[in-house]
């Protein structure tokens, strides 16, 4: 069952390189409350397959593998790279990994860690699986086109060579099996707070989601 008790719950959604995970940083920073990239857990059962040699396809491994998920892994450098990406939007396709990693992001959301008040989670269905009854949901998103050269400006900034047709074409491969998926597709909640990022900066989409989590924090100290 989704968390319910008194921790005040920020879910955020959107497609990769959106700025999501920047901006849920920046929340739980200014708000001093618990964080959870719920997509490293999906890139570390992407990775930890990887390492392992197994096949991506198999969907009964993919969820052995995240039964049995190294938590180690989410410092690994290795979870950032492009062939950890791919692997994650593969297995996060399959119904079992998702249900594997279910409780462990509602644990997270009801009860944060070291006492904080609240909790920032972002991934793909954090708003309308995860906490369906989070008081604050965000989907952040962008076009395709920018959020592939987001991507090509992060790695050409690592010193590595990019190719941004061949990024933009796996950004969009990567959005269809998100979108397509029979489990938990990605989607915006009904009554989610839209942010296209596409042209903004971040500290302009942050001022519109701290305004609107602001007017959602008066109204339950009100009640």
């Amino acid at each position: 069952m989704p968390p319910s008790n008194s921790a005040f719950v920020i879910a955020i959604d959107g497609p990769a390189a959106a700025g999501k995970g920047t901006l849920a940083r920046l929340l739980a920073d200014h708000y001093d409350f618990a964080f959870l990239d719920t997509g490293a857990l999906y890139r570390a059962v992407g990775l930890q397959m990887l390492i392992e040699g197994s096949d991506l396809d198999d969907a009964e491994k993919a969820t052995e593998t995240a039964g049995r998920l190294d938590l180690g892994l989410i410092g690994d450098p290795r979870l950032r790279a492009e062939e950890t990406g791919g692997a994650a939007s593969r297995v996060a396709a399959v119904p079992g990994v998702r249900a594997a990693l279910l409780d462990f992001q509602r644990r997270f959301a009801g009860h944060p860690p070291a006492g904080q008040p609240g909790a920032v989670l972002d991934g793909r269905d954090i708003g309308t699986v995860v906490c369906p009854d989070a008081p604050v949901k965000l989907f952040v998103t962008a076009s395709a086109e920018e959020r592939a050269r987001r991507r090509t400006a992060e790695i050409e900034g690592r010193g590595e060579a990019a190719d941004y047709a061949a990024i933009l074409e796996d950004v969009k491969a990567r959005d269809a099996r998100d979108m397509g998926r029979k489990d938990a597709p990605l989607r915006a909640a009904e009554d989610a707070l839209l942010l296209d990022t596409t042209n903004l900066a971040i500290d302009a989409v942050f001022l519109r989601a701290k305004s609107f989590i602001d007017g959602k924090l008066s109204s339950r100290d009100g009640a």
